[in-house]
């Protein structure tokens, strides 16, 4: 299974910084019982690994380099893998950059990475076979993609960052098969490409008969990508590490091979 990660956005909304925004420290991980901090986007890949990936692909930009720095070619059991998307185009034109890698009978899975979420494994709730959106409550929606879902579950309409939202239950993660990210492709190339956000791409496809199902498997969910989410995501680890029995720290599933354990300060020598 494919992981899907775009990551070339600009991250004007936290900048002023000296590296990509999905290498923000947030929290930190027990590496032989010494804490250490670890990425933000770090959250996202190890998700996707508990819901079954084994090759992500990071969507990233031509000045964002770094982050092929920090995470070289795998993380714990993952292969990583880089495309590029030449200029800032929106969501949709992210996703589809990664489509050539993605065959049509195999499975990906599509979360952004600069969000901290849980249960951890909730992208295994999500059904193979079929479009379908991880779901989380929310007190502002409208800031956010509402779902709105029939009694069946199924997806009625994607309201996108509206005022008049109608729904307190926002996506934070998607999975399909590769046949259907096919389809939604061909669909957002027919529509001159016009769809910058997937829940507009994703109206037109239920419009023309397609199919979602949401599931709201979902408990917390915070965007990084601001100050304030900053520190609501550094409260919310906290809290999930005091429940873990943790101290503040995290044993991860892996680490990035542009940064393991060997290449790293023994703290006793400092």
């Amino acid at each position: 299974m494919w992981g899907i990660i775009p990551a070339a956005g600009l991250g004007s909304r936290i900048q002023p910084l000296a590296f990509s925004k999905e290498l923000l420290p947030v929290g930190s991980r027990l590496d032989n019982g010494v804490e250490r901090p670890c990425a933000v986007s770090e959250y996202l890949v190890e998700r996707m690994i508990h819901g079954g990936a084994d090759k992500i692909c990071f969507v990233i930009s031509p000045g964002k380099s770094d982050i092929m720095e920090y995470y070289g070619a795998s993380y714990g059991s993952a292969s990583i893998a880089y495309v590029v998307q030449p200029q800032a185009a929106g969501l949709c034109d992210a996703i589809f950059q990664a489509a050539p890698l993605i065959p049509a009978d195999e499975s990906v899975i599509v979360g952004l990475p600069d969000t901290v979420w849980f249960p951890e494994k909730a992208l295994a709730e999500l059904p193979e076979g079929q479009l379908s959106f991880l779901l989380f409550p929310v007190e502002n929606p409208q800031v956010f993609d509402a779902v709105v879902l029939d009694e069946a579950m199924q997806v009625r309409e994607i309201q996108v960052k509206r005022e008049d939202a109608s729904s307190k239950w926002i996506w934070g993660a998607f999975k399909m098969p590769g046949s259907i990210l096919e389809s939604l492709r061909q669909l957002w190339l027919s529509r001159n490409r016009q769809d910058e956000y997937f829940g507009t791409l994703v109206n037109a496809y239920l419009a023309q008969g397609g199919q979602a199902l949401g599931v709201r498997a979902g408990e917390s969910y915070v965007d990084v990508g601001t100050l304030h989410g900053y520190r609501s995501a550094i409260g919310l680890l906290s809290e999930a590490a005091q429940h873990d029995t943790m101290t503040g720290a995290r044993v991860a599933l892996g680490w990035p091979a542009g940064r393991l354990p060997r290449g790293l300060h023994d703290l006793s020598r400092e």
